[in-house]
């Protein structure tokens, strides 16, 4: 018992410590409610002018992909680089076959977009404006019209889960 005291101590010790900080910060917080300008995301002194996106883009997603793999790249090639002279050709073939993984996977993520901060690319040449007519052609199979003939709104089926 005598070698478990001083973790008991600890853990007791940490408790308080965590209970008293909650306790000091109600007593010692200021009671007012914080005002919306408080609340704000504030950056470099501009008031934002539009509310901030509720979803992150897939980009940021793409980027995060990125930085995972290549961090998992360099991690695994610090034990390789430590016994390199022992694994002598087998070594070197298994981290080229590993970076080439690595590479085929960066490929993807650039050519998803990844990297591409830019404005967003529109579709020139080959194809048509899309329009509702283009639309309702390309899914029933049937050449598009080129008329001017207004088209009646296409309206989903409503049901359980679905919008009305």
């Amino acid at each position: 018992m005598a070698d478990y005291l001083p973790i008991l101590i600890l853990i007791i010790l940490a408790f308080l410590f965590a209970s008293l900080s909650f306790v000091a910060s109600a007593l010692m917080a200021p009671k007012k409610r914080p005002t919306a300008a408080k609340i704000a995301p504030y950056e470099c002194g501009i008031v934002p002018g539009i509310d901030p996106p509720t979803r992150f883009p897939v980009r940021f997603y793409l980027v995060a992909m990125i930085f995972i793999i290549f961090d998992i790249e360099v991690v695994f090639l610090y034990p390789w680089a430590v016994i390199f002279r022992q694994l002598q050709a087998f070594g070197l073939i298994e981290v080229l076959v590993f970076a080439v993984v690595v590479f085929i996977a960066f490929l993807y993520l650039v050519g998803n977009g990844a990297l591409s901060w830019g404005p967003s690319k529109r579709l020139t040449g080959a194809m048509p404006a899309r329009t509702s007519a283009s639309t309702i052609a390309r899914i029933s199979g049937m050449p598009a019209t080129t008329t001017s003939e207004p088209v009646a709104p296409v309206t989903a089926p409503s049901g359980p889960g679905r919008a009305a």
